[in-house]
């Protein structure tokens, strides 16, 4: 449209000129250039004519018109197909390890997992060579007393003889054997001893009384046989021993295991102990073996 108002006025000048020429081919001098007259108003706009040829591009160019208004936006087409998948990209380089965490704290202990089933047995191991033989063992004690023999036939009674001249007097004989002085005493038979525990003889006379002023004293031989023997009782490494006295009881330990023993206990009351003492000076109380000499016990 711009090209066609300007195309206008300078067919016109061309007109204008060829008409001018034809009268008077003498051209006149070149008048001065008439100011510019005043812009009239916008004629309506005119149909489109024929494209005429390309004008020359020395025309004063006309002003520009006004910007039309800006037209209705159109409604959003629809949404294209999804474009391909693009190749997968190269794999980046590894990035460097991150320093090591601290250590947390250690987890409860789980539960202990049942037992496994036992393993086959192993075979049998070949039997090893006899071992030395062993130092003889101590002597036993002494075996029971024989069964005394058949009293002979009795002798015929002689004839009696002339009585004799009075003897002189003879010397004080010894004094006799102590009583029993109030002693009791019990015989417990076919115990076993074991280094495991104590074996507690159960005696009814052991009184308070005896546990604090009196003696109890304890004897054993192996069952079977007929003589004591006072404790300690100690055979190479075999030992048994009298152990702590309670109302009631006494206990008797052992270093070892055996069955087959029979045990003495005496019982001797306070008065009777001061009694023996008198009686016997220099006698060790506590001593079994000094206390049954002078009681007989054995």
């Amino acid at each position: 449209m711009r090209r066609l108002r300007l195309l206008i006025p300078v067919l016109l000048i061309c007109m204008i000129s060829a008409n001018s020429c034809k009268k008077d081919k003498t051209p006149g001098p070149t008048g001065a250039t008439g100011a510019d007259g005043a812009q009239g108003e916008k004629g309506d706009t005119g149909a489109t004519g024929a494209q005429g040829p390309q004008g020359a591009t020395t025309g004063i160019p006309g002003p520009t018109g006004a910007t039309g208004a800006t037209g209705a936006t159109g409604a959003t087409g629809p949404v294209g197909p999804a474009g391909a998948t693009g190749a997968t990209g190269a794999t980046g380089a590894t990035g460097q390890t991150g320093a090591t965490g601290a250590t947390g704290p250690q987890g409860p202990i789980g539960a202990t997992g049942p037992q496994g089933a036992n393993g086959a047995t192993g075979a049998t191991g070949a039997t090893g060579a006899t071992g030395a033989t062993g130092a003889q063992g101590p002597t036993g004690p002494q075996g029971p007393i024989g069964a005394t023999g058949p009293r002979g036939a009795t002798g015929s009674t002689g004839a009696t003889g002339a009585t004799g001249a009075t003897g002189a007097t003879g010397p004080q004989g010894p004094a006799g054997a102590d009583g029993s002085v109030n002693i009791k005493s019990y015989i417990i038979t076919n115990q076993s001893v074991s280094s495991a525990a104590a074996l507690k003889l159960n005696v009814p006379a052991i009184t308070q009384a005896i546990v604090n002023q009196g003696v109890v004293l304890v004897y054993l031989r192996v069952t079977g046989t007929s003589g004591f023997y006072g404790l300690p009782f100690v055979r190479t490494s075999n030992a048994i021993y009298q152990g702590d006295t309670g109302v009631g009881y006494v206990n008797i330990t052992a270093n070892f295991n055996s069955p087959g023993y029979d045990f003495k206990v005496v019982v001797i009351p306070g008065g009777s102990v001061t009694t023996l003492q008198v009686t016997h000076p220099g006698l060790n109380i506590n001593s079994a073996s000094d206390v049954a000499s002078v009681l007989h016990l054995n």
